[in-house]
């Protein structure tokens, strides 16, 4: 079964709206092992941490930086997927900051606020967000009814907004958001199960809380060109080029699951949630 790959176009729209999307880009066989091993992986369970919104609602994620040999490795170091992200950006040498799956569940999955990912970032001494991208594999379906993303188009044009806490996450300015609202469109991102977004490290982007009854998964995983060096993070995967494996690898690889070695985030390590 053939996957879909980037295009002139989908650079373009990138360009132009901060976002797109590639239908298809990862098969059903493919995500159908990749949640089923994501809901089997006790690691996943285990390092999960729970953020709250503004409303008390948690949001459970799980964070590693260094891509390994296990599924999700293989995923984020996809030739399709590393390639697209080479053509999005523009330069060759991509490295793997980080992955996250994201775990909203029926009915109690909670909200993000309206944040860029630059928000977070821009601390740790990023000082170049045009080299950065964010990568979201929908494992599951989502819509506008179990809290799909959500995005201003073309707010990645505005450059950095100040960001603070809400809840327990980071949070853009309302005031900003508000004006941003005011002028440019908002756009609902319903995915289903193998379409990927890119999307630019400042573009504004929330979403709801969940309440269907059926769970939303997706697994993102953070990019950055090698001279981007951060100035205060002293992880070095994000100036590390990536190794890429050919497609075939993510099916080759029969569900492996994380290591114990992982670089697990913890959330009394790192609130703010880099």
């Amino acid at each position: 079964m053939s996957h879909q790959t980037l295009t002139n176009k989908h650079l373009e729209d990138y360009n132009q709206n901060g976002y797109t999307i590639v239908r298809g880009m990862f098969t059903q066989p493919e995500t159908d092992l990749l949640y089923k091993t994501a809901l089997e992986d006790e690691l996943v369970s285990k390092n999960a941490f729970d953020l709250n919104d503004q409303t008390g609602k948690k949001t459970k994620l799980t964070l590693w930086y260094n891509p390994g040999d296990d599924i999700y490795g293989l995923l984020a170091r996809s030739k399709r997927v590393v390639q697209g992200v080479q053509t999005l950006l523009g330069g060759k040498d991509v490295c793997h900051y980080h992955s996250k799956l994201m775990q909203k569940e029926p009915r109690v999955g909670g909200a993000w606020e309206w944040h860029q990912d630059y928000g977070y970032w821009y601390k740790s001494g990023f000082l170049f967000p045009d080299a950065m991208i964010s990568v979201m594999v929908a494992l599951s379906e989502a819509t506008i009814e179990n809290g799909c993303l959500q995005v201003i188009k073309g707010s990645h044009k505005l450059g950095r907004v100040e960001h603070g806490f809400a809840g327990e996450q980071v949070g853009a300015k309302i005031e900003y958001v508000n004006a941003c609202l005011e002028r440019m469109d908002l756009v609902y991102v319903e995915l289903k199960p193998g379409d990927v977004l890119f999307f630019h490290s400042n573009i504004l982007h929330r979403s709801e809380a969940n309440n269907s009854d059926r769970a939303r998964w997706s697994m993102i995983s953070a990019y950055n060109l090698s001279f981007n060096k951060p100035a205060f993070d002293e992880n070095v995967s994000s100036i590390t080029p990536i190794t890429m494996v050919d497609d075939s690898s993510i099916l080759a690889g029969k569900g492996s699951k994380l290591s114990a070695k992982s670089d697990f985030l913890q959330k009394q390590n790192d609130v703010a949630l880099k």
